[in-house]
């Protein structure tokens, strides 16, 4: 299970807190989170094989994720649910437009949901009976169901007792609970980021089928 638990607005000094662990086969290539050569605002994780990512943030502080929705692949999808990322990060159209513009070609996709965050406000939508929603203050849960669902709920709690003083360690060791360690399909990496009022931090801990832990890297960006 791909897991993301987020807290938005909680924290007085760090409006976003996430951390994510993305789950997937080992054999589709990936790149670690760097700064995209063809798109150097873009921080992120990259799928090699779609040219989209998970989960990323950009230069100016906006912010994208995505999970597969459970039992939901469509083989004849046009589009692939990584592009709602990167075309979320890559643009200027605040989270409120720019969900309502992807719920009317949803159908384009396998199961996904989706996350954007303008700095402004935060939204969620699923092509799976979730409808765009902006979300308020508090601490969010996601994985491969609706936003919020029971799958998540003892994560969620863990996370948001950690909120209050939102280490990085600590949050990665939250994750680290829930990895999934199969040479086959398993947890590929997990990322903690921590948006403050000036600047954001963002590190990304990766992992081998095996489960053996690769090394951090992390990115301080200026506000």
């Amino acid at each position: 299970m791909c897991l993301i638990l987020l807290a938005w607005r909680v924290h007085p000094e760090f409006p976003l807190i996430v951390a994510a662990n993305r789950d997937e086969f080992h054999a589709r290539p990936a790149a670690r989170a760097a700064f995209w050569s063809d798109q150097p605002s873009i921080l992120a994780g990259r799928d090699l094989e779609a040219r989209g990512t998970w989960m990323g943030v950009t230069r100016d502080g906006r912010f994208a994720a995505v999970t597969n929705y459970r039992g939901a692949t469509e083989p004849r999808a046009a589009e692939s649910r990584g592009a709602l990322v990167t075309r979320f990060l890559q643009g200027s159209e605040p989270a409120a437009a720019y969900v309502t513009s992807v719920a009317r070609t949803s159908a384009a996709y396998s199961g996904f949901n989706l996350l954007a965050a303008d700095g402004e406000s935060l939204w969620w939508m699923s092509n799976r009976g979730g409808v765009p929603r902006s979300l308020e203050p508090g601490v969010r849960g996601l994985g491969n169901a609706l936003l919020d669902s029971p799958e998540v709920e003892e994560a969620k709690s863990q996370f948001a007792a950690s909120v209050d003083a939102p280490a990085v360690d600590s949050l990665f060791e939250i994750l680290a609970a829930r990895r999934i360690v199969n040479a086959r399909y398993g947890t590929r990496c997990s990322t903690v980021l921590r948006k403050g009022l000036v600047g954001l931090r963002y590190a990304e801990r990766g992992f081998l089928p095996d489960g053996e832990q690769q090394e951090t890297v992390q990115f301080e960006l200026p506000g």
